[in-house]
């Protein structure tokens, strides 16, 4: 058995030289290959089109099979479908593997054989599905005594990362490769219990940190799906909250699958048609606030620190990600594609299924998502989850002086606090770029496109 690896060039050459993601993928590479070397085999490591290399190294290798994960994003299916039709024609068997989910395609569908497009029925079911099989324990030894030597005239070096085109410089300070996923998990284990009460909140060490490991499969699901479901079984409340977050994966994996419209590269459509008649903001004054947006210059701090977060590190809490998709549909108008495309551009665990799940959920399109009259209140958001504004002094310095009452609306302030805090409005910090009641008025008006298939808005504001 040989291992290969290849670096996508269709998907590395658009990312900028300074794109966190590529060093995380390259180090967790070296390190892949690190261990096979040790147990006898080693990784042949390509930088080109899959469609070209695969093929090649199965000529250059002699091999007569390939073994494969299979990956649910558009692109990539039709990457792997090309490959499977070259190696057929040289007459090579090519096997793919559910490995990224617990459950995949059609393993979870109602009664009447339709893919769930509401989450709580679907996680019944997935629950209810659950045998010993789909969380077991996999043992490594016997696949490991059947590497063989890397052969011999066959180039199989690991490429710089800078000559893949990028720079150690902006690699995010996390631990890569499975070694790292393994030390972000232990360090989880012991917090995981107070995961239902501490997840909300940016300035507490809630999260698990895993999604990035998750993403690049450097961990394995059914490793942290089995501790969690364990942990549950045993009235653990915080394994079972974080066990639902991980049943939200799966079920966003089944709606791009059994809905790829919504992924189309370049097009991704509204999950509910209707909500594609929504006439965003366009114009100077939408370019100003988008990238005010992107910034974080919003003049509402705790959208401000989210987005520092994100542009500083590539990391965004996940409470967060449904804070500032939210401001930027229901506040600022603008059509949830754009930040879906921002996100992707920075997020180090970005995955597609995910991240369009989670932008049509803030906008109001998607499955299961929150009502279109619901609009998330910056300002309430702050309060209730950043309440001493740890989290904003911490990526917003400039409000730092201020008071925990203050800091989360500093135009609220009195003059002589600002200027005790040494701030001046629109110099050291930005006025709101909207007015979020106003705001809210217009995003009603906006939605009235939808409301003959969603009802009439109630007030409804969190």
């Amino acid at each position: 058995m040989l291992c290969a690896f290849v670096f996508d060039r269709e998907i590395l050459s658009p990312l900028p030289k300074n794109d966190r993601r590529v060093p995380f993928i390259h180090a967790s590479v070296i390190e892949l290959d690190q261990t096979l070397r040790e147990a006898g085999g080693g990784l042949m490591v390509r930088h080109g089109m899959p469609s070209h290399e695969i093929p090649e190294l199965v000529r250059e290798c002699g091999v007569n099979a390939v073994f494969a994960n299979r990956d649910y994003e558009p692109s990539a299916k039709a990457r792997d479908e090309g490959i499977e039709k070259k190696l057929a024609s040289a007459d090579v068997a090519f096997f793919m593997f559910k490995d990224q989910t617990i459950f995949h395609q059609d393993d979870v569908l109602t009664g009447a054989g339709k893919p769930y497009t509401v989450f709580t029925p679907y996680k019944r079911n997935w629950l209810a599905s659950l045998t010993p099989d789909a969380l077991k324990t996999y043992a490594s030894e016997e696949s490991l005594s059947a590497l063989a030597k890397l052969p011999a005239g066959v180039k199989h070096g690991i490429p710089s990362l800078e000559s893949l085109g990028f720079s150690k410089e902006h690699a995010p300070a996390l631990p890569a490769g499975t070694s790292g996923a393994y030390q972000l998990f232990d360090d989880f284990r012991d917090r995981m219990t107070a995961y239902d009460r501490t997840r909300d909140f940016p300035g507490v060490k809630g999260p698990s940190y895993l999604s990035v490991h998750l993403r690049h499969g450097t961990i394995s699901i059914r490793a942290l799906a089995r501790t969690a479901h364990d942990a549950q079984r045993h009235g653990n409340r915080g394994a079972e909250t974080w066990l639902s977050e991980l049943i939200w994966r799966d079920f966003y994996f089944s709606v791009l699958h059994h809905f790829p419209q919504v992924g189309v590269p370049g097009d991704h459509k509204a999950f509910k048609p209707v909500y594609d008649r929504i006439e965003w903001e366009t114009g100077e004054v939408a370019e100003s606030n988008f990238a005010a947006w992107c910034e974080g210059r919003t003049g509402y701090p705790l959208v401000d620190a989210a987005m520092r977060q994100i542009n500083s590190s590539g990391y965004m809490h996940n409470r967060l990600r449904m804070v500032v998709a939210s401001f930027l549909t229901k506040d600022l108008g603008l059509d949830w594609r754009r930040g879906e495309r921002y996100f992707e551009s920075l997020l180090n665990d970005f995955e597609l299924s995910s991240n369009n799940g989670g932008w049509q959920w803030a906008s109001s399109s998607g499955c299961d998502a929150q009502p279109y009259f619901r609009i998330f209140n910056p300002i309430t958001q702050s309060e209730k989850f950043d309440a001493k504004g740890k989290f904003i002094r911490h990526y917003v310095p400039e409000l730092a002086a201020l008071s925990d009452k203050d800091i989360h609306a500093p135009w609220k302030a009195k003059p002589d606090a600002l200027k005790a805090a040494k701030i001046a409005l629109g110099a050291e910090y930005p006025m709101p770029v909207v007015d979020h009641d106003t705001a809210r008025k217009a995003t009603l008006a906006r939605y009235a496109v939808v409301k003959s298939v969603s009802g009439p808005a109630p007030a409804d504001e969190e």
